[in-house]
């Protein structure tokens, strides 16, 4: 009898070391950084070009209201230039800045500026309407026609810069398997797309009629988005990331001229194409 229980326990111990070998690997196998994003901080920085559909500036001031109907804009890239590395020259490049945290592994929220910069076509005519002076310094309007070309009349851009500062939720999906990539901790391809919304806050430039050149910041509207991108992480915490990025801008208190009484205002929507490079590390 005891020779029989001493060959269950023996027989049972054995079977015992035997299924654990089996199980605990499978279940302590070693999980890749990049699979999980919870706890994790990113930091980007990069470049982008922008696009404005045409627009109507409206201009109120003493003794005027006039709308400029349907200007055409367009942004002033630098093109790559070491002003994107030189740490005193980074505001001087079109650019975006954004830190942002994963709440979960599929979501994450961020804060950035987009540093865009808008300038208004100077070689152009325009519809003009409402309240102005039927001529100044040479320029007169003709059958409700504008000539800005000369920019006598007016000067306007927002070129350091058309500053949309934002808060963002984004949504990430790893596409890595679709592409046959096994060892994400190397090389990981990321789909991100997000909604944002935010305040403007540019340095207009701008010079109107024969009053001083302005040229200073004003809090003057607010800004929303949506985004889509491609990320490309490498090595688990360097990554390159390219969007597209489309909104709508509405400014209704935009300082034209140093005098008080001069406020202008403007919406259209935009597009940015941008390439940013940036890192990404767990806190938690």
């Amino acid at each position: 009898m005891k020779l029989k229980l001493c060959k269950f326990f023996i027989f049972t111990l054995f079977t015992s070391n035997l299924l654990t070998s089996q199980i605990i690997p499978s279940l302590s196998s070693e999980e890749k950084y990049t699979q999980h994003n919870k706890g994790k901080l990113y930091v980007y920085w990069g470049g982008n070009r922008s696009f404005f559909t045409n627009s109507s500036l409206r201009i109120k001031g003493e003794g005027y209201n006039f709308v400029l109907h349907d200007l055409d804009s367009h942004d002033r890239p630098q093109g790559w230039t070491t002003d994107y590395i030189n740490p005193s020259r980074l505001t001087i490049p079109q650019n975006n800045l954004r830190i942002g945290y994963f709440i979960s592994d599929k979501y994450n929220v961020s804060f950035g500026l987009d540093h865009m910069k808008y300038v208004m076509s100077q070689n152009q005519r325009a519809r003009i309407s409402g309240t102005y002076p039927s001529s100044y310094d040479g320029v007169q309007v003709i059958d409700g026609i504008i000539d800005l070309s000369d920019g006598k009349f007016i000067r306007y851009e927002n070129t350091d810069g058309l500053n949309y500062i934002n808060l963002e939720v984004a949504r990430v999906h790893d596409l890595s398997k679709y592409f046959g990539i096994k060892n994400t901790d190397k090389f990981q391809v990321n789909l991100t797309e997000g909604v944002g919304f935010g305040l403007l806050f540019p340095k207009t430039d701008a010079t109107l009629l024969s009053k001083a050149r302005h040229d200073d910041y004003n809090l003057s509207g607010y800004g929303t988005h949506i985004k889509a991108g491609l990320n490309l992480t490498f090595f688990k915490h360097y990554f390159i990331q390219g969007e597209l990025r489309g909104g709508y801008i509405n400014m209704n208190d935009i300082k034209v001229s140093f005098d008080k009484a001069d406020v202008g205002s403007q919406d259209f929507f935009f597009l940015q194409r941008l390439v940013v490079f940036g890192t990404v590390w767990k806190l938690f």
